[in-house]
């Protein structure tokens, strides 16, 4: 395979038939017009992610390759270059799911431990990255309250406070609800009840003036959410 092709081809295609490999060779290409300082971020970042995310799965597939997905998108079908949020799309699940590695230690609350992830973020990537990350980490769960309507409510709330994290989120969402056909019935049908009542918000975000992308970007996302509430409404209503 010449590796230009992977540029050509869907991203759960690459992954289908290229794995974790073709999506690291994807995501390279699209960083070989970055100037050198955000492409050695972005590696970095990346290679963090590696470690963090090592034993992480996704049903069928490393972990690793939703965050290469997630960022991959944003550079090509969004139009974003901005190297901060790039790395925070990277890092989208690293201080909710590895805080104990991420900040060193495994003593404090969730909440401490958290808040030294997010601190070590800042340091190594700037508290641009860090407060991004943020945004999208889901805070202590209530085990009292459905989580699935914990989730939704922390998701509207950050996002209605920092656009620039509605891009990363989306893409996120993109890959969770599109790409919702490419996991096993169970988690299908998990994953649809968790997502599908987000849709609406997600739509109305995406539609503001101030979440910065352009009309083509805006419009690309809101085909993949009527696209992802079809495959909702087939796995549940069908």
């Amino acid at each position: 395979m010449a590796p230009r092709m992977l540029l050509s081809m869907p991203l759960h295609a690459i992954t289908e038939v290229y794995g974790e490999a073709g999506l690291r060779e994807r995501l390279l290409l699209e960083l070989e017009t970055f100037p050198e300082a955000e492409r050695k971020q972005l590696i970095e970042a990346l290679d963090l992610a590696a470690r963090l995310h090592a034993g992480d799965r996704r049903v069928r597939e490393p972990y690793l390759n939703h965050l290469l997905r997630v960022a991959i998108r944003i550079i090509k079908y969004y139009g974003v270059r901005d190297v901060d949020v790039l790395t925070a799309a990277l890092l989208h699940d690293a201080v909710e799911d590895h805080p104990d590695e991420l900040a060193g230690t495994t003593q404090g609350t969730y909440t401490e431990l958290t808040e030294a992830a997010i601190a070590e973020l800042a340091s190594r990537f700037g508290p641009r990255v860090a407060e991004l990350v943020r945004s999208v980490t889901n805070p202590e769960y209530d085990p009292e309250r459905d989580r699935h309507e914990q989730y939704r409510a922390h998701v509207a709330a950050s996002l209605e406070r920092d656009p620039w994290a509605r891009v990363i989120k989306v893409s996120d969402f993109t890959d969770n609800g599109v790409g919702v056909v490419h996991t096993t019935p169970e988690k299908a049908v998990s994953a649809a009840r968790k997502y599908r009542p987000l849709v609406p918000k997600l739509r109305e975000l995406v539609g503001r003036p101030d979440t910065p992308l352009s009309i083509a970007a805006k419009d690309h996302i809101l085909d993949q959410l009527d696209l992802a509430e079809e495959r909702f409404a087939c796995i549940l209503d069908g």
